[in-house]
């Protein structure tokens, strides 16, 4: 009886140990600071990542907005969000999307969602994406594309809604960084405990999580640069890209002189559950697929 208990307790632990505290414990994310990335190798390590041109990927452009200008319903054309993917010579990509989250709560509108090998947010507005997914059951098929293995990725908008916090979710406006709204302050978890800035290069942003790691401590805060990326696999993330990203870890002591967040670039590496930097070369990225 003792050594059963003991090897139950072991196995426990162990199954505790590689339990990811912030990643997915399977599947990849990319995660896009937004801009064009073309020329960087994101998008083609992210069909890679998805298992090559024929692995069915799904596109998601509901950030771009619910809504036209003048209040009625926005129409996407699939031909014209998938575009993009089809010149990289995917061949089984297909759009996701509705303004009706009693839609995206039905059996029928996930059947593509849970074939498919990877899901892709296209940028906009964050709080679109939680308004017509949150609690659905479309919600929870994106996470069973992780749980089986597959991959996630977004830029912009598709970048911060797969963080824990979601930045930048105020209907008001994105140089809100806390939503009054409650409903749009939790993002999709994808990536657990971490709040995800954007566009931090063009747009100046560098600072701007600081408000939000003081107000939210427990945080880990990254901010990442256009055409470039942070590809996660359990609490480890590389960058990939033409420019850089920032991390805000209250864990660090910082210099009076310093900023509060270090700086990292493309090759380079992080734990974040040792809240450690490790040094990689960008060679250890998938090849493009052919």
């Amino acid at each position: 009886m003792k050594f059963t208990l003991l090897s139950v307790v072991l196995a426990a632990t162990m199954v505790a140990q590689q339990t990811p505290e912030y990643g997915p414990a399977k599947g990849t994310l990319f995660i896009v600071g937004g801009g064009n990335h073309r020329g960087t190798g994101i998008a083609e390590a992210f069909i890679a990542r998805a298992g090559g041109l024929a692995a069915k990927i799904i596109v998601v452009p509901t950030a771009g907005g619910n809504k036209t200008a003048d209040g009625k319903i926005r129409v996407y054309k699939e031909e014209d969000v998938i575009a993009p993917w089809k010149k990289l010579g995917c061949e089984n990509v297909r759009m996701l999307h509705t303004h009706d989250p009693k839609v995206a709560d039905t059996e029928a509108f996930v059947t593509e969602l849970r074939e498919a090998k990877a899901v892709w947010f296209d940028g906009g507005r964050q709080w679109n994406i939680v308004d017509s997914y949150a609690g659905t059951l479309t919600y929870k098929e994106f996470h069973k594309v992780l749980e089986r293995g597959g991959v996630i990725g977004g830029s912009s908008a598709g970048a911060t809604i797969q963080g824990d916090y979601l930045l930048r979710g105020a209907v008001s406006g994105s140089d809100v960084m806390m939503a009054p709204e409650p409903e749009h302050q939790q993002a999709f978890a994808f990536l657990r405990k971490v709040a995800i800035d954007q566009h931090i290069n063009t747009r100046n942003r560098w600072d701007d999580l600081i408000p939000v790691m003081k107000k939210m401590p427990k945080l880990l805060g990254i901010g990442i640069s256009e055409a470039t990326a942070i590809v996660v696999n359990g609490d480890r993330f590389e960058v990939m890209g033409k420019w850089k990203v920032a991390v805000h870890d209250n864990t660090r002591v910082y210099q009076p002189w310093e900023k509060p967040y270090f700086v990292l670039s493309a090759g380079d590496a992080y734990n974040m559950q040792t809240r450690r930097i490790e040094k990689l070369g960008i060679g250890t990225m998938p090849p493009a697929p052919r």
